[in-house]
């Protein structure tokens, strides 16, 4: 007589070993998913206004979108491929003319910062117009840049892999981005009741905020700073761009890049130059983060800043350079659903907001 126990765990164990097969599969992509969905959650009301205007033939709507997600991400990374190139080679060019003349002399000014000024200052004049005491102390760094720009390279080239299957799986959640909706519906009412479209709410909000609020505007100050150290003609502008966006979720992050690259134009001899990339920065870089960057998170979620920090310095470590849009993403969520968990009064579940799109 068959034991219905016994059928009922060897049912959940080979359920099991099948989904952990399943993950197992789809790991090495598992990156590649997260952010299509991502990409086609924030654009959905652009794909539904396309569809409709193609006269809702879903495929041409999804083959339009998709050629659009694929300008708008992989062109900018192509065309900053290809001027990082040309920086590294300027740079290139810029160090062997200063490992063959030596370092110039400190700036004064050095030796009057407190604290660490002095001992800079004299570990720099003792290669000032000396290089071969230049050379021989690069030498000890050669091994480690070398190692570390093998693993940069490695990470930059998975961060482009991860964004190109990305944008060829977000055609597919195009075409079927309803059906997939109503499914993922069907599945967080069965673990959360009624509250499935309002915790779906939450998602979609924060999603959009912090895509649209945080690294859509990093992404605006690091162009704009690679525009004004081109005007300026600080050499390795595009280099110094991307600096700013990463570091354009700490606050006093951008001021870091161009103060330093007015300070550098400045003891070249440049004050005119040195006083527009001040000017091009406090009133233009900075005007991004503190009047555009506001206003659109808070149409989407308020976040803590060390939720941002940690999200791009952690989402980078963990999925190479599309972590830095997808980290902070994901850590957002869960702060957002962990608070809505962990309120005192949850909120009231939400009405019907619409099975028919992502991720809402």
């Amino acid at each position: 007589m068959p034991n219905p126990g016994s059928d009922r765990v060897l049912a959940i164990l080979a359920l099991t070993l099948l989904g952990a097969g399943c993950v197992l599969v789809l790991w090495p992509f598992l990156t590649a998913l997260v952010w299509a969905a991502i990409l086609v959650s924030t654009s959905w009301p652009a794909f539904r206004w396309l569809d409709r205007s193609v006269g809702e033939r879903r495929t041409v709507a999804a083959c339009l979108m998709t050629l659009l997600v694929t300008v708008v991400l992989l062109g900018p990374i192509a065309a900053v491929a290809l001027a990082l190139a040309d920086n590294v080679a300027e740079l290139g060019h810029a160090a062997s003319a200063l490992i063959k003349n030596g370092l110039p002399d400190a700036p004064g000014w050095l030796a009057s910062l407190p604290f660490l000024g002095q001992p800079i200052h004299d570990y720099w004049q003792q290669f000032a117009h000396d290089s071969s005491k230049l050379t021989a102390e690069l030498e000890k760094l050669a091994q480690p840049a070398q190692a570390a720009a093998l693993a940069g390279g490695r990470v930059v080239g998975k961060g482009v892999l991860d964004m190109g299957l990305s944008v060829f799986l977000a055609f597919f959640f195009f075409l079927n981005g309803e059906a997939l909706a109503k499914r993922l519906r069907v599945a967080l009412e069965r673990l959360t009741g009624v509250r499935a479209a309002y915790l779906l709410g939450i998602v979609r909000g924060t999603v959009t905020g912090v895509i649209y609020g945080i690294l859509g505007t990093g992404l605006a100050q690091g162009v704009l700073a690679a525009i004004g150290f081109a005007v300026a003609g600080v050499p390795g502008a595009v280099l110094l761009g991307v600096g700013t966006f990463f570091l354009s979720v700490v606050p006093v992050g951008p001021p870091l890049v161009w103060g330093g690259a007015a300070i550098w134009l400045f003891q070249q001899g440049e004050p005119g130059w040195a006083a527009f990339v001040v000017a091009w920065g406090f009133f233009v870089v900075s005007t991004v983060d503190n009047l555009i960057k506001p206003f659109i998170i808070s149409r989407g979620s308020s976040l803590p800043f060390a939720i941002v920090f940690l999200g791009v310095l952690g989402g980078v470590l963990a999925f190479g350079v599309i972590g830095a849009f997808l980290g902070p993403t994901l850590l957002a969520v869960g702060y957002r659903l962990a608070t809505e968990w962990t309120a005192a009064e949850p909120a009231p579940a939400a009405q019907d907001c619409g099975a028919g799109e992502p991720l809402e």
